[in-house]
């Protein structure tokens, strides 16, 4: 039954976003207060809000930690990243979109802040070395023509060095999944020993470094729309959508990586052109002559990489068997329902849309507890050495660490306020409202909310943006007859393009941390990633993604609309 005037709800909804927007509490915190305010002001029974505060999401999440916990405990993400910079060369060009790639593929399965905090300190030590390169080519040609050495350049060059280690030491990947929230989990400690305290030999060093920050933090961005799993706004989105359709059954693992991974890799593309023609310029001449000699800074950057990825030594057991359940749990995901033939899922057919992409992270999640990393041993009073336990690949002290409790509230806090709006009419008295848009072209509404939303990401926590609007253009969808898939997908990605300002996310805070940039640097090169985002998903929402969903029909899984509410 629904309250005559849902004002009471409205008003918990102000209240909330007035919290999240000015960050006056703790996201966290203030995603409890809808458990606080729906039971008093009569809208639901405490029993049934607290229900809210864990659901599939969750689950989902444990397992995702797990996985993530093992990759970074045992440094897969660096050989992955190392290696994939490898492979691509030490041409500066090639080189960014190298750490680009890599960067973007690990957000994938990791958060955006623990990829950019761990990519960021081996992308300085690339650059610091370059820059070093070019000062012993300096100091060669001024021995060369003064016939003595530069005792002044070696000095500066061993400081820098010690500059280079000290960053590296106490630069440490930032532990959990607080990715999006607007609050780093841990400091990174660079102000001291940041780049500002570097002295660039060159303008082209400078603009090295900074294209270099810039990279790592948006393609960190980038990779995440790519999979459900990959930042929180996509689980957001996919728990409330399937909360308020569960007859659709069309998003999952799968179905999402099939239309946002072509959207990610021309936002990527793009952005590495936008970027490189902003900063370095874009020499096609350069970038594809083969056969040329490498300079001296080249030579140099590879032999650091290189080094780096030596110290890693051959690949372990442990690094094995996480990359092996890593694949598993991927093609179960993948092959649970892709929709074009029939997946592991029809085999439980007596029990449709019982097991989901949750049930395979914790099955995957579980094994980590299981499997032995390796063996603990004692000697006994003879000398003799025997087994008494093993250790697994990640213990509960662990994964604790690892584990984002404020994100898990967070989200909790946004589907009870959803509950809420549902219960008290809210959603439908906001919709009735709204029904006059649906005399405006359905691109236009896509646009202006996409819009919306990702100028409040620059100055709002991204899943406390999704968490609000969520609520707000379900019913627009709804009243305008129009599929709400087809004003929710493009939304939910341009959440994450919060890609203006340091404090828009963690990521962008860390690569400015090192001090290489400058808010207007980060203005102008985001606000060309942003348009390129904005416009690569309207071409995408109008183009691929319509078949997968058939985006043009009102679907029979949304709630009829009565002649009154049609447009």
């Amino acid at each position: 039954k629904y309250i005559e005037l849902p004002s009471e709800c409205a008003y918990t909804l102000f209240v909330v976003a007035t919290f999240w927007l000015t960050e006056a509490l703790p996201l966290s915190v203030t995603a409890l207060l809808p458990s606080l305010m729906l039971p008093m002001f009569g809208i639901m029974p405490s029993k049934k809000v607290a229900s809210a505060y864990f659901k599939d999401f969750h689950l989902l999440l444990i397992g995702v930690i797990c996985l993530a916990t093992s990759i970074e405990k045992w440094n897969l993400h660096k050989r992955i990243a190392l290696k994939m910079v490898m492979m691509v060369g030490v041409n500066p060009a090639w080189l960014t979109l190298g750490f680009m790639s890599s960067t973007a593929f690990l957000s994938m399965w990791l958060s955006n802040t623990s990829t950019a905090a761990m990519v960021m300190p081996i992308a300085e030590a690339v650059v610091q070395q370059i820059i070093n390169a070019e000062a012993e080519v300096e100091a060669t040609q001024m021995t060369y023509f003064n016939g003595s050495t530069n005792h002044g350049l070696e000095i500066d060059e061993s400081v820098n060095g010690h500059e280079i280690n000290e960053r590296k030491e106490k630069t440490k990947p930032v532990p959990g999944y607080n990715n999006d929230t607007g609050k780093i989990s841990s400091k990174v400690e660079l102000e001291k020993n940041s780049g500002m305290g570097t002295k660039y030999r060159t303008k082209k060093g400078h603009v090295t470094c900074k294209l270099m920050c810039l990279c790592i933090a948006y393609s960190s961005t980038i990779g995440g729309l790519t999979t459900i799993t990959g930042t929180s706004t996509n689980l957001i989105f996919a728990e409330y959508f399937n909360t308020r359709y569960p007859d659709c059954r069309c998003l999952n693992f799968g179905s999402w990586f099939t239309f946002s991974f072509p959207a990610a890799l021309i936002i990527l593309l793009l952005s590495w052109i936008w970027l490189q023609w902003l900063f370095l310029g874009f020499n096609f001449k350069e970038m594809f002559k083969c056969g040329k000699t490498k300079t001296v800074q080249q030579k140099a950057c590879a032999e650091v990489i290189k080094q780096e990825y030596q110290k890693l030594g051959p690949i372990r057991y442990q690094e094995i068997v996480t990359l092996v359940l890593f694949i598993i749990m991927a093609l179960l995901w993948f092959s649970r329902d892709p929709g074009f033939v029939p997946g592991w899922s029809a085999l439980f057919s007596e029990y449709p849309g019982f097991a989901t992409d949750s049930t395979v992270a914790l099955l995957i999640g579980l094994l980590f507890f299981l499997i032995p990393a390796k063996r603990l041993t004692k000697t006994t009073p003879t000398g003799e050495i025997v087994a008494f336990d093993y250790s697994p690949l990640i213990t509960w002290k662990e994964f604790q660490s690892f584990m984002p409790w404020d994100i898990a509230i967070l989200v909790g806090g946004g589907f009870a306020l959803a509950d809420g709006c549902e219960e008290s009419g809210l959603s439908k008295w906001i919709g009735n409202k709204l029904s006059p848009l649906g005399s405006l072209p359905a691109w236009l509404i896509i646009l202006i909310s996409s819009l919306m939303v990702t100028s409040l990401t620059e100055v709002a926590s991204n899943p406390a943006t999704i968490t609000l609007f969520l609520p707000i253009l379900s019913p627009l969808a709804e009243a305008i007859h129009v599929n709400p898939l087809y004003i929710l997908i493009p939304s939910t990605l341009c959440t994450s393009f919060a890609f203006l300002l340091p404090v828009a996310n963690p990521p962008n805070a860390i690569v400015f941390s090192y001090g290489h940039l400058k808010v207007i640097d980060m203005v102008k090169a985001g606000l060309g990633v942003n348009i390129v985002g904005v416009a690569v998903v309207m071409l995408g929402i109008c183009t691929w993604i319509v078949p997968m969903f058939d985006l043009y029909t009102y679907p029979s899984w949304a709630p009829a609309m009565s002649n009154e509410t049609m447009p």
